[in-house]
């Protein structure tokens, strides 16, 4: 089982409609992240438009799967995000959980205000983060806004706003496979070559650990584009038209296998999630 070795936490970037019912495989390692019984989980529920429902919902499951004791918050304005009360909550927090929703809407409310810096920092003294759909997508550095599906990438299919920064010089896209979600994605790589395009499939976690290893658990795969060597005519783009895209490297990996974020290259695999140190 993964675990974290001193310095900063895992981090958990979920694809969305992860098993609750059955093996609940990745919300049960995250759980056991956490310190299990001896854990205190927060859910940051800002991102759904579902309420203290949302938040209900992951308290039932993780206190269901052994957790000590998890609270909720859900600040819906910038004001209530910089008030000493929601940092102070993340104070004593083993694991922290962003729900799926809406991640404009999260980031917009929690980004650069005192609990955005206080899920910072208690990722830096190891707490374990995760974040499914939107949540996860909020996670990195830089983010899908707004975008269409489609196979194809075309010019103005997507949008890109900044993250979290929890996950530096990557792009995360969610319920990739299930809502056709490939051409978004080459069209941001091909407008970014210098970010790491990453679309994790529903029920499929990509966990980043502090050596900056990428570790696939779940039903689904983890796909990543790196444009490293991309040649691209995104730059002429006008209208809604195909861009090109030529040379993009294209990684499809599912559960068990590990993917070097800086080396940008497969390690061997497929192999069961062993110890690691957490997340930069």
């Amino acid at each position: 089982m993964l675990r974290a070795v001193g310095g900063a936490g895992p981090v958990m970037i979920i694809g969305g409609a992860e098993d609750r019912f059955r093996d609940k495989v990745i919300l049960g390692t995250f759980a056991d992240l956490a310190g299990g019984a001896d854990g205190n989980i927060v859910v940051i529920s800002t991102a759904s438009s579902l309420g203290d429902a949302a938040t209900q919902a992951y308290r039932e499951l993780f206190l269901g799967l052994g957790i000590g004791a998890v609270m909720g918050i859900r600040p819906e304005e910038r004001t209530e995000a910089d008030d000493p009360a929601a940092v102070s909550a993340l104070s004593e927090a083993t694991g922290v959980f962003l729900t799926g929703g809406n991640q404009s809407r999260l980031t917009q409310v929690v980004a650069g205000t005192r609990l955005g810096d206080a899920i910072s920092n208690a990722h830096d003294r190891g707490v374990v983060l995760a974040g499914t759909s939107a949540g996860a997508s909020a996670l990195a550095s830089h983010m899908v806004a707004f975008g269409r599906p489609g196979p194809t990438p075309k010019h103005r299919m997507v949008t890109l706003a900044a993250g979290l920064g929890i996950v530096p010089g990557v792009v995360i896209d969610q319920h990739f496979e299930e809502r056709g979600r490939i051409g978004r994605l080459l069209a941001l790589v091909a407008q970014s070559p210098s970010l790491l395009g990453i679309g994790i499939d529903e029920d499929t976690c990509a966990v980043v650990t502090a050596d900056r290893v990428l570790h696939v658990l779940g039903r689904g795969a983890v796909t990543l584009v790196d444009g490293s060597h991309v040649k691209t005519d995104a730059y002429r783009g006008k209208g809604y038209r195909p861009v090109m895209v030529s040379g993009a490297t294209l990684h499809s990996l599912p559960s068990g296998y590990r993917f070097d974020l800086r080396g940008r290259a497969l390690l061997t695999g497929p192999d069961a999630l062993e110890d690691g140190e957490a997340s930069t």
